[in-house]
């Protein structure tokens, strides 16, 4: 079976303002990289439009009816610090939604063997009843509702190793225990979230990292930590949160990953859905904000799963 490789255009018209680190960009540098040859045999196809009650698998509605009348239809409005939307947000934000749903039917239905993801904004800082930390949908945990309420799932395992926690992504699993949440991220950093003593009902897995922590301490993470506890779990699906901001590279954070450290982790967690769940996994970018250390990694990644 092949890897599906999903994007949109329409990713490209969520707008920042200038000097924002997640910027369009991001994505035109994946673009480039993935018109190299060892990509031409990637099954491609556009992630489609999600409705705003996609969204509430993972949101309130007094939430999601808020977002969708702050779009503008000019200029930007800030809904935080570092958030904002733009004209074009409010569909990239939906075909995000859509694309990681999408993702979860071609898996988890064995048309494909595993699927990525290429979109923006992010997701995974994205709380039941609020945007943050550039993110307005939570895309990973409306991919584990979706495939639990669309193809019976009963236990979906979400691994995050952007190098900022996905506070959103526990929010929303904090009572769940259907659920795993594991993350490998600085400490501290952004948004302050993360503590080993952070355990939900002990459905979710903290291994924070200090900064200038290389590969070696991050595969010890996954390695002692994250895999054993996800691997106990025993998920019907596995989908990663794939920020690449841990690279060392990266502007933004204090962690000196290189390439290989995420061909690593991704063959790993490649190994677990084989044992576990037939293989499937959805990938869905995060963060990543140096370009060549991010289409450098992003490329890593998908060539590992085009290997399973």
């Amino acid at each position: 079976m092949s890897t599906l490789y999903l994007s949109h255009p329409a990713f490209l018209e969520h707008l920042t303002p200038l000097g924002h680190p997640e910027r369009p960009d991001r994505l035109r540098a994946i673009e480039r990289v993935m018109e190299a040859e060892r990509f031409q045999t990637l099954e491609r196809d556009q992630a489609p439009l999600a409705v705003l009650d996609d969204t509430r698998l993972a949101h309130l509605s007094g939430y999601v009816d808020g977002l969708a009348r702050a779009a503008p239809t000019e200029g930007l409005v800030r809904l935080d610090a570092d958030t904002t939307m733009s004209p074009g947000s409010l569909e990239a934000a939906l075909r995000g939604v859509g694309g990681a749903m999408r993702a979860v039917d071609e898996v988890m239905t064995g048309r494909v063997a595993n699927a990525f993801l290429a979109s923006r904004p992010p997701g995974h800082h994205a709380e039941h009843d609020r945007a943050m930390g550039f993110c307005l949908f939570n895309n990973a945990a409306i991919a584990a509702r979706h495939a639990q309420r669309a193809h019976g799932a009963e236990r979906v395992a979400i691994i995050d190793f952007d190098v900022h926690h996905g506070n959103g992504t526990q929010d929303i699993f904090w009572s769940d225990a259907s659920v795993f949440y594991g993350s490998t991220h600085q400490m501290p950093l952004y948004p302050g979230t993360g503590e080993r003593s952070e355990t939900g009902v002990g459905n979710i897995v903290n291994a924070p990292l200090r900064a200038g922590d290389d590969g070696e301490v991050f595969r010890a993470a996954m390695d002692e930590v994250l895999l054993p506890a996800l691997d106990a779990f025993g998920p019907d699906l596995v989908v990663i949160s794939a920020g690449f901001d841990a690279h060392v590279r990266d502007p933004l954070a204090e962690i000196r990953l290189i390439e290989s450290d995420f061909g690593w982790v991704t063959r790993r967690l490649l190994e677990i859905a084989g044992r576990r769940c037939g293989g499937r996994l959805v990938s869905l970018l995060e963060g990543g904000y140096d370009l060549e250390g991010l289409s450098r990694s992003v490329a890593v990644h998908v060539a590992t799963l085009m290997e399973a």
